[in-house]
């Protein structure tokens, strides 16, 4: 048995997966894998979501479903899918089906019975490879080649494909950065060019999930800058691209997980407005536009110094915007500057880390007699201006007497 072979053995031989593939196959029914289960299966991969196409139709996908144990959710019944939720997974299962209109955002539908058909509807040819219950492998459009030169290629005509879903041109570059090598495909790059004016009519909500999944893919460097060339990152972003930062950040970056708001904040941020036409344009998260306008800050306060910045000064940020808001600053600025810059970026990030807490908190200044009101959280900002210039000592006795310090500096305004 090769390789291959083993796993899709291994695949196959999951419970819940043989259990739903059973329940759905016979009696004129046939179920397959497909997409990027069987794509990242033939990449040594890990398939953390399956799919299934089966040319059952929906209502009675559930009614097998049900009857194997699975509670059928009806995702997305009048597109034919049907999530089964049961034995400690859940697959999504669409009926076959082809497109008979498109207006570049939405398409209408028919089910079919042709696994070929639905498989030549789909974007590119390594996601449209079926896996059946046997464990052959299906490829109607080359995809297996395709997958073995790690090109991404647009399945049938690259505009076409493009005019029946315009997130498809930002779906080209993020499956390149992540599965690509080399040069983007040029008859798919040339049909994302001519397509470009699509872009404008997507919701930003899916361009926003397509360009954070983009820019944190091993070869996003690469594709964004790709991207730029072709005059397609500044509608998406709304500015210049910041190529040369991002590609220092991202050729630096470990190889843990990435932040996709830090990427973002290294490609397309330099000041606190940059992260205003982010959050409209890309509808960003409050969390997302929070660290990435907290950067913002932090580019602001330490850009165009003349000097090196001192660990007092970054403690006294840190303390304003957040000490990983300053830490990634330190990076974005240090990122394409030589290694001896580089180095002692790292140095004071390392510094900052370092820090130790300021413990006191408003019931310490109370506890001292003064009443609550405004004054408190005066008091306790001076304090911790007086510990951080006292260079931030941890010991108790001297954070408390710093508190009485500050009383005694506000005793007259209570």
């Amino acid at each position: 048995m090769s390789d291959r072979q083993a796993r899709i053995a291994a695949l196959l031989s999951q419970p819940a997966l043989a259990t739903v593939l059973d329940a759905l196959n016979g009696d004129g029914e046939e179920t397959r894998i497909v997409g990027g289960a069987v794509r990242n299966l033939l990449l040594s991969e890990a398939a953390s979501d399956i799919d299934l196409a089966t040319t059952a139709l929906p209502k009675e996908t559930m009614r097998r479903g049900a009857a194997a144990g699975f509670k059928p959710v009806p995702t997305g019944v009048d597109y034919g899918t049907v999530t089964l939720v049961g034995h400690d997974a859940s697959f999504e299962v669409t009926t076959l089906r082809r497109d008979i209109e498109t207006d570049g955002r939405h398409a209408k539908v028919i089910f079919g019975r042709d696994f070929a058909q639905d498989a030549l509807r789909r974007d590119f040819t390594i996601n449209a490879l079926g896996l059946d219950r046997e464990g052959a492998i299906h490829d109607f459009c080359g995809g297996l080649d395709d997958l073995a030169a790690r090109k991404i290629r647009f399945i049938g005509d690259a505009g076409a494909r493009i005019a029946e879903d315009y997130l498809r041109i930002l779906r080209f570059f993020r499956f390149h950065a992540r599965y690509g090598q080399g040069a983007p495909d040029a008859e798919g790059f040339a049909a994302c060019i001519a397509g470009r004016a699509g872009l404008e009519g997507l919701s930003r909500e899916r361009v926003r999930a397509e360009m954070l999944k983009l820019i944190v893919a091993p070869g996003a460097a690469d594709a964004v800058a790709a991207m730029a060339g072709g005059g397609l990152l500044m509608p998406v972003l709304g500015c210049v691209p910041r190529l040369a930062r991002f590609a220092a950040v991202a050729e630096r970056d470990d190889a843990g997980e990435v932040d996709p708001a830090f990427r973002l904040a290294a490609l397309a941020v330099e000041v606190r407005e940059d992260t205003l036409r982010l959050r409209e344009r890309l509808r960003l998260s409050n969390e997302e536009f929070d660290r990435v306008a907290r950067i913002a800050a932090a580019l602001e306060a330490l850009a165009g110094q003349a000097r090196e910045p001192v660990l007092t000064s970054l403690r006294h940020l840190a303390h304003r915007v957040g000490a990983d808001a300053v830490a990634g600053a330190l990076v974005l600025l240090s990122a394409a500057a030589e290694q001896g810059a580089q180095a002692s970026a790292q140095a004071l990030i390392a510094d900052l880390g370092r820090t130790p807490l300021f413990l006191p908190t408003g019931r310490d200044v109370t506890a001292r007699g003064m009443p609550p009101g405004p004054l408190v959280g005066r008091v306790l900002e001076q304090a911790r201006r007086d510990w951080i210039e006292a260079g931030c000592p941890p010991d108790r006795a001297v954070q408390a007497a710093l508190i009485e310090k500050a009383i005694a500096a506000f005793s007259g305004r209570i």
